[in-house]
């Protein structure tokens, strides 16, 4: 329990209404996107950085760790409140700043909805590439912390290369501003890219400075339909080979597709083994000679290809898509959302060690992927109250792990580690490795205060 007086500071700093401290009202940000739950003494929600910097202080008076936190919607436990903490919500932090055209450049705060950025920047025919499937939720300040990637990763990239700068309040409480409008880089350590993925436990971030891109002209979306998940992996593995990067390249297997379809309705056949989302953009004059090449290579295997007609009918496929997580509730009541990448080329053999998974240990796993960038988010299926099945699922998931690691790839593409990933850490780095990571933590918070426990235990 938080101590009166600092309660009454807290108060002092950011207002009465803007403090939690009651057991009911803390009860929600003791979860995230996992089934991981803790419990914080507190939660604070800023609106400006020279609050947060007050907020750190006063910490550092009490001894008390801070967590900070967005939308809570990341999958790897990175917001879970850790003993003798206060959760630090920065969903209150939700200026936009600025929309610098001419600069290709808008400056945010951390807790700017990602999907209403989109809104915003598509007034001025622009847009920011990232975009989760959790765009409509997740925070850019969650995006930075997570470094997500999204749909649109194969052709432009995840969130770290969107990231010209950031202003950070440090541990101690000072504040820094590395990177800016630049988009070459600067002299001295790249900050920025540090800071980019490392889930709070290096500073607060407050403000981001983020590249934006003019829309394209026009784009084009398709839809692979095939009998075979191995089918669909072959499929990427060729339009890579073939040299063509499509601005996405999605797939979903017969379970997802069949959830998927009870709440869209979008039409895809639910006898699919698998379905590619497949999508183009830039200059009208190049739409045709991709198309074609896609389909071509798509219907050496492909039981159908098809090119959606209409917005609606992008709406609909891409509806698909983005609800495929939560759908799968319609199966089991829990699930574990996997997030391991390989090599595009080793994609039909991760494919392959999915189902011998599944296969093994008797699980029941969807399969949906950034396929272009071979990032797979397995889900497995079951039920958290069944005590042996859960230990089951555990072990699943860790062998997932091991076999993208056999397959050149990583535990994590976009989700982060977390607690959840943590103990596989050392299974990707070399002791060297880890302990340079425990080092660049101690260079910035040497006493440990924020998000302490995740990613790295020092």
């Amino acid at each position: 329990m938080l101590a009166k007086t600092v309660v009454k500071r807290l108060k002092e700093i950011v207002g009465e209404k803007n403090v939690v401290t009651d057991k009911v009202g803390l009860f929600s940000y003791g979860y995230d996107g996992t089934l991981l739950a803790g419990q914080a003494l507190g939660v604070v929600s800023p609106h400006t950085t020279e609050q947060v910097v007050e907020i750190v202080k006063l910490m550092n008076e009490h001894n008390i760790k801070l967590v900070p936190r967005g939308a809570g919607t990341n999958e790897s436990g990175g917001t879970i409140p850790s003993e003798n903490s206060v959760v630090i919500s920065f969903t209150k932090m939700t200026k936009i700043h600025e929309i610098d055209t001419e600069n290709f450049v808008a400056v945010v705060e951390p807790g700017v909805i990602n999907f209403d950025l989109q809104v915003e920047l598509e007034k001025k025919k622009f847009y920011f590439p990232p975009d989760p499937s959790s765009f409509k939720a997740s925070t850019i300040g969650g995006n930075v912390g997570e470094c997500s990637g999204g749909p649109k990763c194969f052709k432009y990239g995840v969130t770290r290369d969107y990231i010209l700068g950031l202003e950070v309040v440090l541990p101690n409480g000072k504040v820094i501003q590395t990177g800016g409008r630049n988009f070459q880089s600067e002299p001295g350590y790249d900050l920025t890219r540090i800071i980019v993925g490392s889930e709070g436990i290096l500073g607060l971030v407050t403000k981001v400075f983020v590249r934006i891109l003019p829309i394209p002209r026009t784009k084009k979306t398709m839809l692979a339909i095939y009998d075979k998940v191995e089918d669909a992996s072959q499929t990427v593995a060729d339009i890579v080979a073939a040299g063509i990067i499509p601005t996405t390249l999605e797939l979903m297997d017969n379970l997802l597709i069949n959830t998927t379809e009870d709440f869209t309705h979008a039409g895809i056949p639910r006898d699919a083994g698998a379905v590619l989302i497949i999508e183009v953009d830039g200059y009208p004059e190049d739409m045709d000679g991709q198309v074609k090449t896609i389909g071509d290579i798509a219907k050496t295997i492909a039981k159908e290809f098809k090119v959606a007609q209409s917005a609606v009918e992008v709406d609909q496929i891409w509806t698909s898509r983005r609800s495929a997580f939560g759908s799968v509730a319609r199966v089991r009541p829990s699930y574990g959302v996997n997030d391991i990448t390989v090599p595009r080329s080793n994609f039909p053999k991760a494919i392959e060690g999915v189902l011998k998974v599944a296969k093994d240990f008797g699980v029941t796993i969807g399969v949906v992927a950034h396929a272009g960038d071979g990032n797979l988010h397995p889900l497995i299926l079951f039920d958290q109250r069944n005590k042996e099945e859960t230990e089951t699922v555990h072990a699943a998931e860790q062998a997932l792990c091991m076999m993208a690691l056999d397959l050149e790839g990583t535990i994590s593409g976009e989700h982060g580690i977390g607690l959840v990933k943590k103990k596989y850490l050392d299974k990707e780095f070399t002791p060297a490795a880890m302990e340079a990571f425990r080092k660049v933590k101690l260079s910035f918070d040497p006493t440990n205060r924020f998000n302490p426990g995740k990613i790295i235990d020092i």
